[in-house]
């Protein structure tokens, strides 16, 4: 972690790259551009410099949160490291958590599916069931006549 005068700010990218929030600086940089990422309520670019105190929105993984800046690294390490960064906020922990609850208690998507791929035992008996049917020509109606 950076505590000199001089290194206690970061551009936007590289920290959350190494707050792992982001496995590249480039997926990061794309998300910022895509204005997914604000600091303190304004849209942010890659270059902003981030600075202990700051509050950081990111939506991530279909969620939306909200970290307050505690301090900047230089370098992408462990998580232990990376999670002493930043902050996150009540608010959106409780988010978090609602949307987890929300996602075990939804129902198993394969469970709402009523009438899947038939079995081959399936499609014989439907094959059976059905009327057999000729191919119809113009020509073979000409010679009948």
């Amino acid at each position: 972690m950076a505590t000199d005068g001089n290194a206690t700010r970061v551009r936007l990218d590289k920290w959350l790259w190494a707050a792992r929030f982001f496995k590249t600086r480039g997926l990061a940089a794309q998300d910022i551009a895509g204005g997914r990422v604000t600091i303190n309520g304004q849209v942010a670019k890659a270059s902003r410099e981030v600075r202990p105190g700051d509050r950081v929105r990111l939506r991530w993984g279909g969620l939306e949160r909200e970290v307050v800046v505690r301090a900047v690294g230089l370098m992408r390490g462990p998580a232990a490291v990376a999670q002493a960064l930043y902050e996150e906020t009540a608010d959106s922990l409780a988010r978090r958590q609602l949307a987890e609850q929300a996602r075990r208690l939804a129902p198993d998507p394969a469970q709402t599916i009523e009438q899947g791929r038939p079995t081959k035992r399936d499609r014989r008996e439907i094959e059976r069931s059905q009327v057999q049917w000729q191919r119809w020509s113009a020509s073979i109606d000409d010679e009948r006549r």
